[in-house]
C-alpha cells in the first residue's frame, strides 16, 4: 500500500513541476521575474525525479536495496538542483520587488551557492552507501543559512503580494520538513515521511505560481 501511495503522489509531483514550469515560461510573455520562476520549477523538478524515480521503481520491483547506486546519484542530484532553486528564487524575489541589495549580501549568498555545491560534491558523503551522519549536517549548514536570507527577504518583500505574501511561511515548513527528513530519518526512519508535507510546500509554491501568472496583466 505505501509503495502505491508513494507512488501516485510522486508521480503527481513531478508532472505538476513539469505542467507549472512549462506553462510558466509560455504565460511569462517576456516578463523576467516569471520566466525565472519557470525555470526554477523546471530544476526543481528534475532534480528531484533523478531521486524519485529510481525510488518509485524500486518500491514496486525489487526493493530500494537493489538501488543504492540510483539513489545515490539522484540524492546528490537532487541536493544540488534544490540549491539552484533557492539561487533563482533569490533572483526571482530582486527581480519582481525590483530590489537593490547591497553587493556584500550578493557576495555571501554566491559564496554560501558555491560553498553548499562543493559540500555536497565531495566523496566524504559516501552517496552510494551510508552517508556518514557528520556530513548530513556539515552539507546542510550553507543550504539553511541560504534558506534563511530568502525567508526574510520573502517576509519583508512579499507581505503586500497577493500571490507571494505566504511564501516565506510555506518556505519556513519546507525547511522544517526537510530537516526533520535529513537529520532524524537516520535513527527514526519513519521520519523520512517528512519529505511528503516538504513536497506540499512546494506545491503550494507552484499553485501561488499560477494564479499569480494568470491573473496579473504582461508589463
Amino acid at each position: 500500500m505505501q509503495a502505491i501511495m508513494e507512488t501516485i503522489f510522486e508521480t503527481i509531483y513531478l508532472l505538476f513541476a513539469l505542467f507549472s514550469g512549462v506553462y510558466l515560461l509560455i504565460k511569462a510573455k517576456g516578463r523576467l521575474a516569471y520566466i525565472l520562476l519557470g525555470i526554477a520549477i523546471l530544476v526543481l523538478g528534475c532534480g528531484d525525479a533523478f531521486h524519485l524515480v529510481p525510488r518509485m521503481v524500486g518500491l514496486n520491483t525489487t526493493g530500494l536495496e537493489n538501488f543504492k547506486m540510483e539513489l545515490g546519484l539522484g540524492k546528490l542530484m537532487t541536493s544540488i538542483t534544490m540549491t539552484f532553486f533557492y539561487v533563482i528564487m533569490y533572483i526571482f524575489l530582486i527581480i519582481r520587488y525590483k530590489k537593490n541589495l547591497p553587493l556584500w549580501l550578493h557576495i555571501a549568498y554566491n559564496f554560501l551557492f558555491l560553498t553548499r555545491i562543493i559540500l555536497v560534491s565531495l566523496p566524504y558523503n559516501n552517496w552510494f552507501d551510508e552517508s556518514p551522519y557528520i556530513w548530513n549536517i556539515i552539507r546542510n549548514i550553507p543550504f539553511v543559512i541560504m534558506g534563511i536570507i530568502f525567508i526574510t527577504m520573502s517576509f519583508a518583500y512579499c507581505k503586500d503580494d497577493k500571490y507571494f505574501k505566504w511564501m516565506w511561511l510555506i518556505v519556513i515548513f519546507s525547511f522544517v520538513f526537510y530537516l526533520i527528513t535529513a537529520l532524524g530519518a537516520s535513527f527514526v526512519p519513519i521520519l523520512g515521511l517528512m519529505m511528503l508535507p516538504k513536497t506540499i510546500c512546494y506545491m503550494l509554491i507552484f499553485v501561488f505560481s499560477l494564479l499569480s501568472v494568470n491573473k496579473e496583466k504582461s508589463s
